[in-house]
């Protein structure tokens, strides 16, 4: 009686097993699926867009023929370059903090509670908030409201991932170094952060990678601007933003601007994530 029991339970589990097995290949091949078609469907229309025009000639005026993307690529790559030069530091300093010196103080605490506020806050939130203390107050919008709207969104993903992946390495690495007579920020950041390394680029990655195509916090700090500018006190040309306003524009020849400059976003985003990992896996193989 026990022996067949068991059976029954064995075969139970078997079937238990294989639905689940199928329910997760039918889901993962459903979002495969999915993202094939969005990048079909993408590449199919933004690589008629891309020529040598996109990066040299600037966005072109309404019921204009030709015309490029050159001031809204130089102004993305300058407001999303200073918001990884901003979120880097605060972000990695802030998740050694948590996790290296302030792991149970209430300051920790606090510093974790607005961490998932700004993580679950939407992006247009702080937009309006970075327009209202650096746009409102000083009368005009500007690349650096932009940047700092940018900014607000990159160090809570840095900073979490920081925390997350020093939580990783094992406390014997510590204690090892701390046994050599290391102080304690040699520790965290000669020996854990580059235990760490990897997943620290990881979320990095991640947060350019959601910096990169935010449009809502632009539309309130940076705004646009029509012709090439490298003034960031100034309206500057984004990326999202053309992007946003030409998709929806009656002109045929901004409709396929926009394609084109939606498929630059997704390769720039690709290919720093295929060259981060390959650079680093080379480094942890040497």
């Amino acid at each position: 009686m026990l022996t067949n029991f068991n059976q029954q339970l064995y075969k139970r589990r078997r079937r238990a097993n294989a639905q689940g097995l199928i329910l997760s290949m039918a889901a993962m091949g459903l979002g495969l699926a999915v993202l094939l078609w969005i990048l079909f469907v993408l590449l199919s229309n933004g690589l008629a867009a891309v020529d040598w025009n996109m990066f040299t000639k600037d966005t072109p005026a309404p019921g204009s023929e030709g015309g490029g993307l050159r001031n809204a690529i130089v102004g993305s790559l300058m407001m999303v370059g200073l918001s990884v030069l901003v979120s880097t530091p605060i972000g990695i300093l802030a998740g050694i903090y948590l996790t290296e010196y302030g792991d149970q103080s209430k300051t920790a605490e606090l510093t974790r509670f607005v961490t998932d506020i700004m993580l679950s806050a939407p992006s247009i939130v702080l937009g309006l908030f970075v327009y209202a203390i650096a746009v409102a107050t000083v009368g005009n919008f500007s690349g650096y409201a932009g940047s700092l709207a940018l900014s607000l969104i990159a160090i809570p993903v840095v900073m979490r991932t920081t925390e997350n992946m020093l939580r990783l390495v094992p406390s014997s690495l510590r204690e090892a170094a701390f046994a050599l007579g290391a102080p304690r920020w040699k520790v965290s950041t000669m020996v854990t952060l580059r235990a760490a390394k990897s997943g620290v680029i990881t979320g990095l990655l991640l947060a350019v990678a959601r910096i990169s195509g935010e449009t809502a916090p632009l539309l309130f700090t940076a705004l646009n601007n029509q012709f090439f500018s490298t003034d960031m006190g100034k309206p500057m040309a984004n990326l999202p933003v053309v992007i946003f306003q030409f998709a929806m524009s009656p002109y045929e020849n901004w409709i396929r601007l926009a394609w084109g400059g939606a498929l630059l976003i997704t390769l720039a985003v690709l290919v720093l994530n295929i060259l981060a990992r390959v650079f680093f896996r080379e480094k942890i193989s040497a």
